[in-house]
């Protein structure tokens, strides 16, 4: 692919795009790492501060309530001051969490810095897809944007590869240095939060290597700005064109932000990004993500055992990614989701099943469960994973963008919030069998909204997309 050099090229430059992409992509994979490391720590933090049930909970979801503050004002902070400032900022938050939690000798520290974590989380699920759709070539955006899902399941997996190897340290190793003894030895929870810190440092220092959103630059009057960033993007031609369509695009909206949100075509489509958002997350995936290793547990396995089956499941979510990369901008978003939601169906209610004939005394063997599990987060992960962050990033007129992906965004995490914080107290009262035959039946709102009300928007440019919301 050849590259920009100035001059009239109208090739796109490929290389530099998929680079910023990556870059942007890191805070997918902080967002994975902070959001599942959780899941191997749930025992010794609920042993040693004796948790019950609902402080349980709430330790799985604190963090997801300092994702709520984060969704919500991470898009008017980066409307207002940039999409680059606000990673900046997110990687703060990343970094100081993970060390903070790694020295937290109280419940009351050990939450709070789960909060700045969350609010971390919150702000990266936010600005990375977005700063990534703006950057994208029209017909490859769909895959650039998945780039940030694939970064969050690497995240994921990296988080239980960590968890198993510092749990397995802590059962043979020791050390004459307090701190490490303490850490990754008698208290091996607090080596599996701190290890984050590292990506996190590795996250802010690349963000210095990345420039602004060229769109967000041409918003906020520094074309000159924006048209060196698209030159070395799209090339000259392309960047010119598209530098004109977003200004005729913001001569033709109305200047109050929100009521355009209130507009016949946007008002739909902000309904579809809502509900999505939040029936995505009582389909069962983070269920899974976070408290995986508690399910193999009560199917038979020592944790040890559990930690390596969760890896695996890990691993199928990473490759089931790779694969959506492929297909979405092959297939289109909205069919992508119809085999997706119906293969979850089925895998749920044959999970549910194992749980009850267990219960009965069938004694199914946990390798069972395993393929039960890692067939649901092949069907999960290629296709409702990948679709909401691409859509959520595309679907919204480009002067609100930010805004209008916090409030859905918002939504997403009031619903990941619920599950992490109910899970155990569900696990407690309905069982097994019953939490995944509830994550059954949510999947068929899901099916319908996307049948009815979601538009494609395989191929279109943010300002095709926008135009055809307008007309509708």
């Amino acid at each position: 692919m050849q590259k920009n050099t100035g001059t009239n090229d109208n090739k796109e430059n490929m290389g530099y795009v998929i680079f910023l992409s990556t870059v942007a992509a890191l805070g997918g994979f902080l967002f994975g790492y902070d959001t599942a490391v959780i899941s191997g720590t749930i025992k010794g933090v609920s042993t040693q501060f004796q948790m019950d049930d609902l402080q349980t909970g709430w330790y799985v979801g604190c963090a997801l309530v300092g994702s709520i503050v984060g969704v919500l004002i991470a898009g008017k902070l980066s409307d207002r001051f940039g999409r680059k400032p606000v990673l900046f900022i997110s990687a703060v938050l990343f970094a100081s969490s993970s060390a903070g939690c790694a020295f937290s000798f109280s419940v009351q520290e050990l939450i709070a810095y789960r909060l700045i974590g969350g609010i971390g989380i919150g702000t990266a699920s936010i600005i990375s897809p977005l700063y990534i759709s703006e950057i994208s070539v029209a017909r490859y955006r769909g895959r650039l944007v998945t780039l940030y899902q694939l970064a969050i399941t690497i995240g994921i997996v990296s988080s239980y590869f960590v968890n198993s190897l510092v749990l397995k340290y802590s059962m043979s190793a020791t050390s004459d240095l307090y701190w490490l003894q303490t850490i990754f030895i008698n208290e091996s929870w607090r080596g599996m939060l701190g290890m984050e810190t590292l990506p996190a440092l590795l996250f802010f220092i690349i963000l210095f290597f990345i420039p602004e959103s060229p769109r967000w630059q041409v918003i906020n009057h520094k074309e000159s700005d924006a048209c060196t960033v698209m030159n070395r993007l799209f090339g000259m031609q392309t960047a010119k064109e598209q530098i004109v369509e977003i200004k005729e695009l913001l001569r033709t909206e109305i200047k109050s932000d929100w009521k355009l949100l209130l507009q016949q075509g946007f008002r739909k489509v902000l309904f579809v990004g809502i509900s999505l958002a939040i029936l995505g997350q009582f389909m069962g995936v983070n269920a899974v993500l976070y408290y995986g290793p508690v399910f193999f547990e009560e199917a038979g396995l020592a944790q040890s055992n559990s930690l390596d089956f969760q890896i695996i499941v890990g691993l199928v979510n990473v490759f089931s990614t790779i694969l959506s990369l492929w297909l979405i901008d092959r297939i289109g978003r909205k069919k992508l989701v119809y085999y997706g939601v119906s293969g979850m169906i089925a895998t749920l209610t044959a999970i549910g099943f194992y749980f009850l004939l267990n219960e009965k005394s069938t004694n199914f063997p946990p390798e069972l469960l395993l393929g039960l599990i890692m067939a649901y987060m092949f069907f999960c992960a290629s296709s409702v994973c990948t679709v909401i962050f691409v859509l959520l990033s595309e679907m919204y007129p480009v002067r609100v963008r930010g805004a209008a992906m916090s409030i859905a965004g918002f939504s997403l995490w009031i619903g990941t919030y619920l599950i992490g914080q109910l899970t155990p107290w569900l696990l407690t009262n309905l069982a097994s069998q019953g939490i995944f035959w509830l994550f059954g039946i949510m999947c068929i709102p899901y099916l319908l909204i996307t049948w009815k009300l979601l538009p494609e928007t395989t191929g279109r440019s943010l300002e095709e997309i926008e135009q055809m919301l307008q007309q509708q």
